[in-house]
């Protein structure tokens, strides 16, 4: 299985997301592409399989991708303060990988019927949806 990963601004929730990936799903291939490179950055040092950064990179790796994780913004036009393209969100929505969005309140979007959940919560409910669980 190839699981895309993409993350923005510190890279914090895509590291996060990496490191429990590797864990549960040891065979998988772990993708890391970040908006920027300190993302990039970050989940590589989580044990992602391989990484890179950018709006092509976006492009390229949703078209191979079983699966794509991350926070909601990367299917936002403008989100993580600008980080994310209107061409990232439009290749993560296009690409037929099933995509897994953690519902992070900022970037002035909330998703109704979702709780104030605790990151790691969500975090361990997406790598189980992942899964397949």
């Amino acid at each position: 299985m190839k699981v895309l990963v993409i993350d923005g601004q510190g890279g914090g929730i895509g590291r996060a997301l990496v490191e429990r990936l590797r864990a549960r799903l040891p065979e998988a291939e772990v993708i890391a592409v970040g908006a920027n490179a300190i993302a990039t950055s970050a989940m590589l040092r989580a044990g992602a399989t391989a990484g890179a950064t950018g709006e092509n990179a976006v492009r390229v790796c949703a078209r191979e991708a079983d699966v794509i994780a991350g926070p909601i913004g990367i299917v936002l036009k403008d989100a993580m303060m600008g980080e994310i393209t209107g061409e990232m969100a439009c290749a993560v929505a296009a690409s037929p990988a099933r995509r897994v969005l953690i519902p992070v309140q900022r970037c002035s979007t909330c998703v109704a019927g979702t709780e104030d959940v605790p990151l790691q919560r969500l975090l361990d409910d997406a790598v189980a949806r992942i899964a397949g669980e």
